[in-house]
């Protein structure tokens, strides 16, 4: 009697501990027809969506430059984070997606050969939310990312307002004109996505990707749609596109909020982040 009334114990425990923990599935592949390779995504489902019906927000988190599709997972701990939140009650339930960006600045290639954007507004963001319980509203849809995927966040929630409800960008990959034209491994990092750099002008395909100048160009009552929220650390290298970004956008009227905390270009500064960002994001999930 006793055994069977542990072996109920132990079983009772595996089950609520588990219950407890959303499910990851690293390295699915989408078929776009759009580029002409497979994207890979991870996805992180919470921990009731095997025992319910019910559909769910979501949040499309972007990768650093030279990862992929695993980083958030195996590097930013971001299910270990929306679990223990979760559990908490910092926010509410979501589903994140994590797709993989390569090295393409989530851009469409000036040459037009990849078009990384143009799959992931018009293909990959209908696929996922077919595939999977989401509320296909922009209410219900955020976007963040760190370093290359944070710039990725800012310029497509700004080029596609009707789109995302939050954006949230942790170390920024922003730069100034001014950085980037005195950039000695430009053409080898930007060259093929931007096109060749001009003496004293980066080109009209910069312009048109560039977070600087799309707190500009795009209409600000569209952008103030979008809830962003701006993070970089006192000790990181971008801090100068950043700050300029804060500066535009307090200037032009758009409301945003802006961080800097103590801390680099590093994870530990990322999964932190991460953390304020769902925190920052859920006000819209959840009234």
């Amino acid at each position: 009697m006793k055994k069977i009334l542990l072996s109920v114990v132990v079983l009772f425990y595996v089950v609520t501990s588990g219950a407890q923990s959303g499910k990851v599935i690293e390295s699915l592949q989408f078929k776009s027809n759009l580029v002409d390779y497979p994207v890979e995504y991870s996805i992180y489902l919470p921990p009731d969506y095997a025992t319910s019906e019910r559909s769910y927000p979501v949040l499309y988190l972007l990768h650093g430059y030279s990862d992929d599709e695993t980083g958030w997972i195996q590097f930013g701990e971001a299910n270990r984070i929306a679990d223990q939140g979760i559990k908490n009650g910092d926010f509410p339930p979501c589903i994140i997606v994590m797709p993989d960006g390569k090295v393409t600045w989530y851009c469409n290639s000036v040459d037009g050969k990849d078009p990384w954007e143009d799959m992931f507004i018009q293909e990959f963001i209908p696929f996922i939310e077919k595939e999977y319980r989401i509320r296909p509203k922009k209410e219900f849809r955020a976007i963040a990312g760190l370093s290359m995927g944070g710039y990725g966040a800012l310029k497509l929630a700004m080029r596609h307002t009707d789109l995302f409800s939050n954006c949230v960008a942790m170390s920024s990959g922003t730069f100034t004109d001014e950085e980037m034209l005195g950039r000695d491994q430009y053409d080898r990092y930007f060259g093929n996505i931007y096109g060749p750099k001009k003496k004293d002008d980066l080109g009209e395909h910069w312009k048109a990707n560039s977070p600087l100048y799309l707190a500009e160009s795009v209409d600000v009552e569209k952008l103030k749609s979008v809830r962003f929220y701006i993070d970089c650390g006192d000790d990181d290298f971008l801090y100068k596109g950043n700050a300029a970004l804060h500066v535009k956008m307090r200037d032009l009227g758009i409301p945003h909020e802006y961080r800097v905390r103590n801390g680099g270009h590093e994870w530990g500064y990322w999964r932190t982040g991460l953390f304020d960002g769902l925190v920052f994001i859920s006000k819209t999930f959840h009234r």
